[in-house]
């Protein structure tokens, strides 16, 4: 049976200054996600326009929220598998009053999404996947299965199962020039450059580092900018690892 929203209990959260209320089968907002949000701001300011934005594997809602706040003229769609993460993204964007510019929408990734109504028109695709074996979290972390659920934090045997769909995807979806931007656990970075490679389509692979230099967020263009810059797999490395105070 399913349950209205007065009935389901809410915690109030900040998230990159926007109030987030989340709900306890749902992945929390974390802190460290407010590095994938800062990056999606200063993209979608650094160009000129309306711009269309999906947040895939949304939970709360708390970057799609959060970007539209900051960004006037993005239009972002909101998606995610899981019931209770649709329930709670809906309900912080009717709260936040964002529902002119902020619609979400249950599937499986971009299955959401028909492909007739968004083929290569979309600017940018943010997404904060579960990046955590599967086998750790029966081992080493799976105290973090006591107060949130699995599909939060199973990135499939290796942690990349979600990454690689969303990167091979994603090239259906975004135009020409449009970026993707990942957020990834602590030293997959060499994984994440190989599953750009693999997927090829994207150039201008970087990534961004938190305070500790640690690099934590993926961001590539799609293939057809006017100026490419170097491809996936022949640059050296980002900008932001060789020098994290840049991150």
């Amino acid at each position: 049976m399913s349950q209205n929203q007065d009935e389901v209990a809410y915690v109030t959260g900040r998230f990159l200054d926007v109030d987030i209320a989340y709900r306890a089968d749902v992945l929390a907002p974390r802190e460290e996600t407010e590095l994938l949000g800062r990056t999606a701001i200063e993209i979608l300011r650094g160009r000129p326009g309306p711009a269309r934005v999906v947040d895939m594997c949304c939970g709360s809602g708390n970057l799609a929220c959060a970007v539209a706040t900051a960004c006037d003229a993005a239009t972002v769609w909101a998606c995610d598998l899981m019931p209770a993460c649709v329930a709670a993204a809906a309900y912080n964007v009717d709260r936040l009053g964002l529902s002119n510019r902020v619609q979400v929408r249950r599937g499986d990734l971009f299955a959401a999404l028909p492909i007739e109504d968004f083929d290569r028109g979309i600017d940018l695709v943010i997404c904060n996947p579960p990046y955590i074996p599967s086998l750790r979290l029966d081992g080493d972390k799976a105290h973090l299965l006591d107060a949130e659920p699995r599909e939060a934090f199973d990135g499939g045997l290796y942690g990349f199962t979600i990454h690689q769909r969303v990167i091979g995807s994603a090239l259906r979806y975004l135009r020409p020039g449009g970026w993707v931007a990942l957020e990834f656990g602590e030293r997959q970075e060499n994984q994440i450059a190989a599953l750009f490679r693999r997927a090829g389509g994207y150039h201008d692979l970087q990534y961004r580092c938190d305070p500790r230099g640690v690099p934590r967020v993926a961001v590539a263009r799609r293939d057809g900018s006017p100026t490419e810059g170097a491809r996936v797999g022949t640059a050296a490395a980002p900008p932001d690892v060789r020098d994290p105070d840049r991150g």
